[in-house]
């Protein structure tokens, strides 16, 4: 005689459903929060306000500002690193500021996802 296995009725397809449905779900938060991320912009300096960089949630220049009395030919180097520092401290911003947004998102998951936290 063979013996049936019984299989709880449909409580599988129910939970996949169910994850189906919390994943829908999570892919909408986080398009959600990615687009308002899009939408910061931050403003840095470097040299005592001699160089400032604004930087978008896009990770785009929008503006770089520098000082006229920095503005030295005999030493360009100085001003190059004026304003790499103030560029990278505008996307040091950034990444912080969409982090903080998108946590809120991936919190309670036990996810490490790459580019969103």
């Amino acid at each position: 005689m063979a013996r049936r296995i019984k299989r709880k009725g449909g409580k599988g397809k129910m939970g996949g459903l169910g994850m189906l449905k919390q994943l829908q779900s999570l892919q909408e938060d986080v398009l959600k929060a990615q687009e308002e991320a899009a939408e910061i912009v931050v403003t840095a300096t470097a040299g005592g306000g001699a160089v400032t960089a604004t930087v978008t949630g896009e990770r785009r220049v929008q503006s770089l500002t520098i000082a006229p009395e920095v503005v030295d030919p005999e030493d360009v180097e100085m001003l190059q690193d004026l304003v790499t520092a103030a560029v990278n401290e505008g996307l040091e911003q950034v990444e912080r500021a969409m982090a903080e947004r998108l946590a809120g998102v991936t919190s309670g998951l036990g996810l490490d996802i790459p580019g969103l936290t």
